[in-house]
C-alpha cells in the first residue's frame, strides 16, 4: 500500500477537526489556500482539490457545503475518446474579496471573482464575476438586489430572541396568506 502524502494527511486532519474555529486556525497556519485574510470563517469540512487556486480576503464567511470548482476533468473523457490529440485540464482561480458571505451548498466555479460587500444566497451556482455591493441568488446566480437594500431589509426586520414569539409570528404569517 502506498503511503499518504503530506497534502493528503493535511486534508484528513482538516476533515477531522470538529471545531470550526480550530479548523480555521489550522487552515491559516498551514497556508492551505493561496491567500486567507483576517476574520475568515471557513465552515466546510473538506478542502477543494486545488486550494492554492483560491484567494480569500478579509471578513469572509463560507458556510457549510460550499464547493469550489477550480478545474474540470472533462479532458479525461475527451482524452479517452481521442488518444491521438490530448486535451489539457483547465485550471481557473477563484478570488473572494472583502466582506463576503457565501450561503450553504453554493457552488463557485473557476475563473470567478466575487467583489466586495457581497451576499451569495444558499444553493446558488456562481458562474461569472459578482459585482461589488450586490446580493446574488439562483442557478446561475444573478443579482437580485444591492447590498444596501439587503442591509435595509435586515435592519427593518422583526428581531426577537423569544422563540415562542418567533413561532407565533411565523404561524400568523402562514395563516394570513
Amino acid at each position: 500500500m502506498k503511503p499518504c502524502t503530506k497534502n493528503q494527511l493535511k486534508r484528513l486532519r482538516i476533515a477531522l477537526i470538529l471545531n470550526s474555529d480550530r479548523r480555521n486556525k489550522y487552515i491559516k497556519k498551514h497556508n492551505i489556500f493561496k491567500e486567507m485574510g483576517e476574520n475568515v470563517f471557513y465552515q466546510p469540512r473538506f478542502i477543494p482539490s486545488d486550494p492554492k487556486l483560491i484567494k480569500i480576503h478579509n471578513n469572509v464567511i463560507i458556510t457549510s457545503g460550499v464547493t469550489f470548482v477550480t478545474h474540470d476533468i472533462f479532458d479525461m473523457g475527451i482524452n479517452y475518446m481521442n488518444k491521438d490529440k490530448q486535451v489539457p485540464t483547465l485550471y481557473k482561480p477563484i478570488e473572494i474579496m472583502d466582506n463576503v458571505f457565501i450561503g450553504c451548498n453554493s457552488i463557485i466555479l473557476g475563473g470567478v471573482k466575487i467583489g466586495n460587500n457581497v451576499v451569495i444566497a444558499a444553493g446558488s451556482v456562481v458562474t461569472k464575476d459578482v459585482p461589488d455591493n450586490s446580493v446574488v441568488a439562483g442557478n446561475p446566480a444573478k443579482v437580485i438586489e444591492t447590498f444596501g437594500e439587503y442591509l435595509e431589509k435586515r435592519y427593518n426586520s422583526y428581531h426577537s430572541y423569544d422563540f415562542d414569539d418567533l413561532w407565533n409570528n411565523f404561524n400568523k404569517n402562514k395563516t394570513s396568506k
